[in-house]
């Protein structure tokens, strides 16, 4: 058995970003034209007019005020309202390879490996844009390592799964090194026509590089103490979309075949449950919450982010213990609390202890322990 550490982490940032503002004056058209061409519908009580939306709103509702994109101009088209990634060749790299190798080169150099250091790829994302073959395979020989690749999904809980699954290979002596990269295309999901949600997502990519600790050299290391993994199911946050959709043709365009939630109930039900496990995690590894020095939660709503660690510390958390990448990145799925972990840890003294934790669809949480050499 090895001991295992995390030795690199790399962040791919789109071009582009939106703000609350822009994307509100779109919704807005948009609402302002749907309520002109029902006008009539409306007044005989058939169809709802719909609410505008606002900036404020937006803030105040999830701590968000931009948000990162792959593309700007499809999603502010009050006609269009979705991103135009248009489909590449199958001699193209695909986009969802092409965010991870920005990603991966990152998590590479800091991690002070190459390629051939490399033996296997974990692709961990929400969303994967084809069945197969799996996009974690592509990776692997868009960036030429040997050994072996696969595609898991847990939705914005993939990144602390993918880090367990990897870390397991290379405790047991299955692999010397794991990229596992988290790239995500959220907004290809979001329905930018619905109010309660059409701010949440942005896009990014994260990596991970994760290693036998005698074979690492890098000065970014921090030893994987544990990891813990919770799932429960639900049906408060839902995307339908799938191959079967052409077996069932009623359903193909229908709402649920978008992001979908409920999310007052996910607050409700989601916080205790991940500050529960956090906790549980800790007393079993005979560590102290207190001792704690950095919480990178999963970036969905600061509100929620809030909760969890003043339920964990008995009282509200600095910027520095539960660091914040909300606001500029908005909710980038399993990408996010790797992200707040990425920008906000060079700071930290060796021998700090730090929680890395996602959740969200399933209902899936996960927690790692990490501690700073």
């Amino acid at each position: 058995m090895h001991n295992v550490v995390i030795s690199g982490t790399g962040l791919f940032t789109p071009a582009n970003s939106i703000s609350n503002e822009e994307l509100v004056q779109s919704f807005n058209t948009y609402v302002a034209q749907f309520n002109a061409d029902n006008a009539d519908a409306i007044a005989r009580g058939e169809i709802e007019a719909l609410t505008e939306s606002s900036a404020a709103f937006i803030e105040k509702a999830s701590g968000i005020k931009s948000r990162f994109v792959m593309d700007k101009e499809g999603i502010l088209d009050p006609q269009r309202m979705a991103p135009r990634l248009p489909e590449r060749s199958n001699d193209e790299w695909s986009v969802l390879c092409q965010m991870a190798i920005g990603a991966a080169e990152q998590a590479l150099q800091r991690a002070g490996k190459t390629a051939a250091d490399i033996d296997g790829v974990i692709v961990a994302c929400s969303n994967l844009q084809r069945a197969y073959p799996a996009i974690a395979i592509e990776v692997q020989e868009a960036l030429g390592i040997q050994g072996f690749g696969f595609d898991m999904n847990v939705a914005c809980s993939s990144a602390t799964f993918g880090i367990q699954a990897a870390a397991n290979s290379v405790q047991l002596g299955q692999a010397r090194a794991i990229l596992m990269v988290n790239p995500e295309v959220c907004t290809g999901h979001l329905n930018f026509r619905d109010r309660d949600s059409h701010f949440i997502f942005g896009d990014a990519a994260t990596a991970v590089v994760i290693e036998r600790a005698d074979l690492a050299t890098s000065q970014y290391q921090f030893d994987v103490v544990s990891t813990k993994l919770l799932t429960k199911f639900s049906n408060n946050i839902r995307n339908n979309f799938g191959f079967l959709n052409r077996a069932a043709e009623e359903g193909i365009g229908a709402r649920d075949k978008l992001f979908v939630q409920e999310g007052r109930k996910v607050f409700k039900d989601v916080c205790p449950m991940v500050a529960e496990l956090i906790g549980e995690h800790l007393q079993e590894n005979q560590l102290n919450v207190g001792d704690v020095k950095r919480f990178w939660l999963h970036q969905a709503n600061l509100s929620m982010n809030h909760l969890i660690v003043r339920k964990l510390l008995g009282r509200e958390a600095t910027a520095e213990e539960a660091p914040v990448i909300l606001d500029t990145y908005a909710n980038t799925s399993s990408a996010g609390s790797v992200i707040a972990f990425h920008k906000n840890q060079d700071d930290l003294a060796a021998g700090s202890l730090a929680v890395l934790s996602s959740f969200g669809a399933g209902y899936s949480i996960g927690s790692v322990i990490l501690r700073k050499r």
